[in-house]
């Protein structure tokens, strides 16, 4: 994991420096120094995971992220999982990723977890899943809200691709720790609660962050609240399950044909 992780991290501030991208860090004192948490993150974008994880780098400490398994049939991102500790999330069998990450965090690592499943095309806090409090509780490990902020506008769904000398913005916050040491992660109900609980403060950081970034009108990639011509997040839900509907088709398509 070191050499092939320490060489992304190098790419990392290279290819920012080169874009010329600012990152505002904030929070980072609530990364803990030392033991494991799970990094729970918004998603908006292909790219949103790097600031997010500068800004853990600068803290001197590495993350662990969970990502979809069909990342793997791409040769290069199959290498790359496998020497960064990547628990690969095969989504109609996830109890074995939901084991590894559960052994990584008990070992005092920092898991990166996007519990909103997929990107959010409307720029807004998804309904969350509850595997990053169930994990974390299961661990008795705290969870950390985490949000990005302008790596959208890099590379999103809906959002045309802009990769060069951009010079945009891009914020990063890392919220209060949440305490799930209450949580029972087998009750519903226990793990639910807490769920809402994470979602809210998400929002809550969310929000302000959006208000104070400066929102061209109409931009795809302002969010609709705000001006821009992004769906709104009823809009933004109807295309997302469609999507989660077919991409599900295709994959029981795949295991019958590997069967």
């Amino acid at each position: 994991m070191e050499p092939v992780y320490r060489t992304l991290e190098l790419v990392g501030v290279v290819l920012h420096r080169a874009q010329g991208v600012r990152v505002d860090f904030r929070g980072a004192d609530h990364i803990p120094p030392t033991g494991g948490a799970v990094l729970a993150m918004n998603h908006t974008g292909y790219m949103d995971f790097l600031p997010i994880a500068l800004g853990v780098y600068r803290r001197g400490r590495r993350i662990r992220f969970m990502a979809k398994s069909e990342m793997r049939d791409n040769a290069i991102l199959n290498y790359l999982m496998n020497h960064t500790g990547t628990v690969a999330v095969d989504r109609s069998a996830g109890h074995e990723a939901y084991e590894e990450a559960v052994e990584a965090l008990r070992a005092g690592e920092l898991v990166g977890v996007y519990p909103e499943a997929t990107h959010s095309r409307s720029f807004e806090i998804k309904e969350l899943k509850s595997g990053a409090v169930r994990m974390a509780a299961a661990a008795g490990v705290p969870v950390i809200p985490v949000i990005g902020w302008g790596a959208h506008r890099q590379w999103g769904k809906g959002v045309p691709r802009s990769m060069g000398r951009s010079k945009m913005p891009m914020i990063v916050e890392y919220g209060s720790a949440i305490d799930v040491s209450d949580v029972d992660p087998d009750s519903p109900e226990s793990v639910d609660a807490k769920v809402a609980e994470l979602r809210a403060a998400m929002i809550a950081m969310l929000h302000p962050i959006q208000e104070e970034y400066p929102h061209p009108a109409g931009e795809p990639w302002v969010p609709a609240r705000l001006g821009g011509s992004a769906p709104t997040y009823d809009e933004a839900k109807v295309i997302e399950d469609e999507e989660a509907a077919q991409k599900a088709a295709a994959r029981a398509a795949k295991r019958e044909s590997d069967g």
